[in-house]
């Protein structure tokens, strides 16, 4: 039996308060067949998050830094997280690509990474400009990425938008609720309102 090849490693390093956009980009390039490293995806109960997040950064072929400004003016792990990155960047060849930031909506980019080319994901097109670069990364640690991205569209990630679609996740969810409670289901309304993934429910009818 062949060896299944190696994916690209490709580290996630947000503020917690993006998660939701970021989990959209974790997506994307699991459907590109990368591997990518998201905290709450790859880390099981029990194990020191700051011992391994570190472990992962080294071991990753490339960094994504998501930008905003819950990152760059959040103090705490995600600043190390990109100083992390910085360090691993200044033991590479500067024609290596590595570390890429990635900008959720409009904001500073901090000075320490104001050499490095950007990627707006709330523009259009970002899906192609970022794909570029990683396929790049990949023919530079000898891998070889599938990737069709003709006549493929992505809509911009924003912040905004990730915002926008839970608001109305959760006015679904406490719309099911009061019909429920109407029927006097009052436990299953509340089990619904508080539950945060989409959830297949038969109402019961009148006899």
């Amino acid at each position: 039996m062949s060896e299944k090849p190696r994916q690209l490693r490709v580290f996630l390093c947000h503020a917690s308060a993006d998660k939701p956009a970021v989990r959209k980009l974790y997506r994307y390039l699991r459907s590109k067949g990368m591997d990518p490293w998201l905290d709450d995806v790859k880390l099981s109960p029990g194990q020191r998050w700051k011992t391994e997040i570190p472990k992962a950064l080294y071991a990753s072929d490339a960094v994504i830094v998501f930008l905003s400004t819950n990152s760059i003016t959040k103090e705490g792990f995600v600043q190390r997280e990109m100083k992390f990155a910085l360090d691993k960047m200044l033991e590479m060849p500067e024609e290596k690509i590595f570390l890429i930031p990635a900008r959720l909506e409009e904001c500073e980019v901090p000075d320490s990474l104001k050499g490095y080319e950007w990627v707006d994901l709330f523009q259009k097109n970002w899906n192609r400009r970022l794909m570029l670069s990683l396929d790049e990364r990949a023919k530079q640690v000898g891998l070889t990425l599938s990737l069709t991205l003709e006549g493929e569209t992505q809509a911009p990630v924003t912040i905004a938008q990730v915002e926008s679609e839970q608001e109305l996740e959760l006015k679904e969810l406490e719309s099911q609720a009061i019909r429920f409670e109407l029927f006097g289901k009052l436990g299953d309304a509340l089990q619904i309102y508080y539950d945060s993934t989409a959830i297949t429910c038969t109402l019961p009818t009148e006899n």
